[in-house]
């Protein structure tokens, strides 16, 4: 059964036939295994009572996972256990005996090494020199999962039986649940290790909002939890879709104030192209090195390097790196780690930009509202006021203490009909305005417009309000007001006067075309005078609440007719075309003839001004739903839609250098006129389309049908 040394007495000692002595040696074995869990401890207590029982003078183990990735190893020679062998070991899982036997899943006996070409010519650390030797190599099986593979040698070739292989393969099967569950205790020490350390790196990295304070702490909780020499961080410009390094630790970049890389090139960008996580042990050695890159970046002073995508919401917005681990390699668990402070980390990121542009936006409404020229103020929701800008402490004249919780109603009146008491009128965040008077600490009453709205501030709901000083512009409208009484009285009588003799003389003039076409324009340009003062009364009447109105029954086709004859002089000077739409079964409305009558002219009139030569103008009547409605259609430039409010207000041109000359009276007039009359009155426009100024009167119980 043995060779002629092993008769001898070499080699055969300890060997127990099979047996009880076989059982013996099986059941002490498997005792001396199961009282460890410590993988390494466990793998070489495996080692040496296989080396102690078949002779053998070095051995190894290298253990796999589930995917059969070498994930631990050990090698001994004699009596010394070498160090950091599972790189080593690698190889033969790829290429030696180790592999063939996990592979085939059978036990392999080698006479002389020399002689197999499954045995790597790779030397051990300890050895002197390549020779042949005697080998034996067992997988390691739990059931059918493959746990990793035994591999024993002797010097002495020739050296190891059949019996050898049997009594390896034996302690390798009652080895394989003590290897299995250290195994597996290990990794779930490692995984707790991971989730320990990735707990104390999301109380670490969110405890901040800064982000250059964020950045710093990723990079510790990196740098510690990965136990390495230096880390970097770099975030995508969205721009230029670039990493920007924007902080690192223990890394020399002192040369460069910026380092920007394309995404995707060399390690660190294919990183943040693909979104994996990249564990390198020897970057120069990887296809996607990038010795240019890797220059800009001082990655040619790095030994082993870790990438990690730092993602957000999904998106990858920067990415991570851990370079030269003190152990001197990565442990397995480096890139569960980098994944997960990679994810830790674009959270905490964008909740600091998010922040970072939160207080940028908030101090820029901190420098609006305190350089605002108009006195501002916040009140809370029940009108006290919580806060004033530099303005509203020097208009008002308080000092901002004491100004700091009066009630909004203290500083201006409100308009009672816009602004109830409870501001329920502010709640849907619409921008209310209306004139009053604000009153200042020494007495005085200044004339304001309040701008009044909702406001949320810091996730509050406040209500602002802007007091917007118009004394200048009630100042300019008493002397307007003053001016056109002037004007009306000054020159009603002369007019009237004027009239009178042009009627006189128009029934002495001989019968001479030409004198009484000069006669003819005399007198037009006089009546337009009078409808401009008699305008110019009833407005101020109007407004200030008076009646000026003197109704009769009127027929609106009748009115239109009449109005259109005193602007058809003007409109044949400009050679256009006008053309009415008047329907015969119109009813009539009892209205103030001459009032209406002004309003048509005046829209005619604006008609005629923003028509270019030749161009078309219609005058449309239609009964409406109760209502009688009257259509002033031009083909000018059209009125921008945020002007058609405002061209109803008094004094109000529209580019006034560019537009024909007048007062802005007329358009104000209209409006006056027609609500004066329970009616009402718009403009609808399109650009370069013309405008289309539309008012209607009711026919109420007054008013009866034409026959």
């Amino acid at each position: 059964m043995f060779s002629k040394k092993q008769e001898n007495g070499e080699g055969t000692e300890g060997i127990p036939a099979p047996g009880s002595d076989f059982l013996e040696l099986i059941y002490h074995v498997s005792r001396e295994f199961a009282s460890a869990l410590d993988l390494r401890t466990v793998l070489q207590r495996v080692v040496f009572l296989s080396m102690k029982n078949v002779g053998a003078k070095s051995g190894s183990i290298l253990v796999v996972d589930d995917l059969g990735k070498p994930v631990e190893s050990v090698i001994i020679t004699g009596e010394h256990v070498l160090d950091n062998t599972t790189q080593q070991l690698r190889i033969t899982m790829d290429k030696g005996l180790a592999g063939w036997v996990a592979r085939n899943r059978q036990p392999v006996l080698i006479s002389n090494t020399n002689k197999d070409e499954r045995w790597l010519r790779k030397k051990y650390a300890s050895d002197v020199e390549a020779s042949s030797k005697s080998a034996v190599s067992a997988p390691i099986m739990v059931r059918d999962r493959l746990v990793g593979v035994m591999t024993l040698a002797h010097e002495t070739p020739g050296f190891f039986t059949p019996d050898h292989l049997n009594l390896v393969q034996a302690i390798a099967d009652q080895a394989g649940i003590a290897i299995l569950n250290a195994r597996l205790y290990e990794e779930s020490q490692r995984q707790a290790r991971v989730m320990t350390a990735l707990a104390e790196s999301a109380a670490a990295i969110t405890g901040s909002l800064d982000l250059e304070d964020v950045l710093l702490r990723i990079l510790e909780q990196v740098s510690q939890a990965m136990n390495v020499q230096a880390v970097a961080l770099a975030l995508i410009d969205s721009k230029t879709d670039e990493l920007v390094f924007r902080a690192s630790i223990g890394w020399d970049r002192s040369s460069q104030t910026e380092i920007r890389l394309p995404r995707g090139s060399g390690i660190t960008g294919w990183a943040a192209r693909e979104g994996n996580v990249v564990i390198v042990q020897d970057p120069k050695t990887d296809p996607r090195y990038d010795p240019e890159i890797e220059h800009r970046t001082n990655l040619h002073h790095i030994k082993a390097l870790a990438v990690a995508p730092i993602r957000s919401q999904g998106e990858i917005i920067g990415v991570l790196e851990a370079a030269n681990p003190l152990a001197g390699y990565f442990d397995p668990e480096a890139s569960m780690v980098m994944r997960g402070i990679g994810s830790l980390a674009g959270t905490a990121i964008r909740h600091a930009q998010l922040f970072e542009q939160l207080q940028s936006a908030h101090q820029r409404y901190r420098e609006l509202f305190e350089d605002s020229i108009d006195p501002i103020l916040v009140t809370n929701q029940k009108g006290k006021i919580v806060e004033a800008n530099r303005q509203a402490i020097l208009r008002l004249g308080y000092e901002r203490d004491h100004l700091t919780g009066m009630d909004i109603g203290q500083i201006h009146l409100f308009d009672k009909n816009k602004i109830d008491p409870d501001f329920q009128a502010l709640s849907n965040s619409a921008t209310i305005s209306y004139e009053s008077t604000l009153k200042t600490n020494n007495g005085q009453v200044v004339p304001v417009e309040v701008y009044a709205r909702q406001v949320t501030i810091e996730d509050s709901t406040f209500l602002q309000w802007i007091l917007r000083d118009i004394s200048e512009r009630k100042s300019l409208d008493t002397l307007r007001q003053d001016l056109i009484s002037m004007v009306y009285h000054d020159l009603q009588s002369p007019l009237a006067n004027v009239v009178s003799s042009l009627d006189v003389v128009e029934t002495m003039l001989p019968d001479d075309e030409s004198i009484r076409s000069l006669i003819a324009i005399a007198i037009r340009s006089t009546q337009r005078i009078q409808r401009l003062i008699s305008s110019l009364l009833d407005i101020n009447r109007m407004e200030a609440g008076q009646t000026v109105m003197e109704c009769q029954w009127v027929d609106p086709g009748n009115l239109v007719k009449e109005a259109v004859e005193i602007v058809m002089p003007f409109v044949e000077n400009k050679k256009q075309n006008l053309k009415t739409v008047l329907p015969q079964d119109l009813p009539k409305l009892w209205i103030d003839p001459d009032m209406i009558r002004r309003v048509l002219i005046n829209l005619l009139e604006n008609a005629v001004k923003f028509t270019n030569q030749k161009g078309l103008i219609e005058v449309i009547v239609g009964y409406r739903q109760s209502e009688v409605e009257f259509t002033v259609k031009d083909s000018g430039q059209g009125i921008p839609e945020n002007e058609r409010e405002r061209i109803f207000d008094k004094y109000t041109r529209l580019n006034p250098q560019a537009s024909p000359k007048g007062l802005g009276l007329g358009l104000a007039y209209s409006r006056l006129a027609i609500e004066e009359h329970g009616g009402r009155i718009w403009v609808e426009s399109e650009p370069n389309s013309g405008s289309r100024f539309i008012f209607r009167l009711p026919v109420n119980n007054k008013t009866k049908r034409s026959d």
